[in-house]
């Protein structure tokens, strides 16, 4: 395994007055390769949970191993869990900062101690994998590109690290339909050449049906169940309980049951609704 939390617990504000709750009891195991989808309802806990894992939160209650690194341990190698775990956070277009977008992906290469000669080619590798022209955009500043061009820069900051484990606070929020397509197929990319591990934080259901192998549901601070987006997505009781909406395929697949178009394949991807309805017409041909 990747990641093994057990029973992590977390309060804000805790032996206050404005004590609040935010994780209770979470136990979940992530395996190296996974594509995984935390979803959840907004203060369910997926945002607290998922900055434990790079320790952007100091760990109150529970245990978090993160490959060999063991957050428990008294004085964690913080430099190398951040190098193993990249957090790209929602609107990560906003934490830009230096003045041309090459200073601002060499940031984290930099903090790693590695040699200036490593660091620029870390930097070209990341702005080239992210899809920007490496010698057109690298004297540019940061803030005087498009939104979309922004993201990849904040994305690209991330990877110059060579994180293991890409984590991703809502990557398509904001963005257009077109600009969503491109950062998904782009997270994809970055899973296969750079971080095997993904990890989003999502409420579009759409995103999370087309392209996770995995889905962790938070509810109330807890996980309420993990599984297969087609063991989630047909799941009432669990839809019900921590109030989530449904990919348009299954709407449709279940809107079809209602008219008594029963599709046994429960599909969740447009790709698998289709070859259901081509399948069940040639049955009935």
């Amino acid at each position: 395994m990747s990641i093994v939390v057990k029973n992590l617990s977390y309060v804000y504000s805790q032996g206050t007055p404005y004590a609040a709750a935010a994780l209770n009891g979470v136990d979940i195991e992530i395996s190296e390769g996974e594509y995984l989808a935390i979803v959840g309802k907004t203060g369910s806990g997926k945002s607290t949970f998922i900055q434990h894992l790079n320790a952007l939160i100091k760990l109150q209650n529970g245990e978090i191993r993160v490959f060999d690194i063991d957050l428990t341990a008294k004085k964690p190698d913080l430099k190398r869990l951040r190098g193993t775990v990249g957090m790209v956070m929602q609107y990560p277009e906003y934490q830009l900062f230096d003045e041309t977008v090459e200073k601002d992906v060499a940031y984290g290469p930099k903090n790693l101690g590695l040699s200036e000669e490593d660091v620029q080619a870390r930097v070209k590798e990341a702005i080239t994998l992210v899809g920007l022209d490496f010698d057109e955009i690298r004297d540019r500043s940061p803030f005087e590109l498009s939104g979309g061009q922004k993201r990849r820069v904040a994305i690209a900051g991330v990877i110059a690290m060579k994180p293991r484990v890409l984590i991703l606070d809502e990557p398509t929020a904001g963005l257009d339909p077109v600009g969503k397509r491109e950062i998904l197929s782009l997270i994809r990319t970055l899973k296969q050449t750079t971080s095997p591990t993904v990890i989003i934080v999502s409420h579009d259901m759409e995103a999370v049906s087309e392209n996770c192998d995995r889905i962790a549901v938070f509810s109330d601070g807890m996980v309420l169940k993990t599984g297969s987006p087609r063991e989630i997505f047909y799941d009432e009781t669990v839809l019900k309980e921590a109030e989530m909406d449904v990919p348009s395929v299954v709407k449709i697949a279940k809107a079809l049951e209602k008219r008594g178009v029963v599709l046994s394949e429960k599909p969740v991807k447009k790709a698998e609704l289709i070859e259901a309805l081509t399948r069940r017409r040639s049955r009935n041909e």
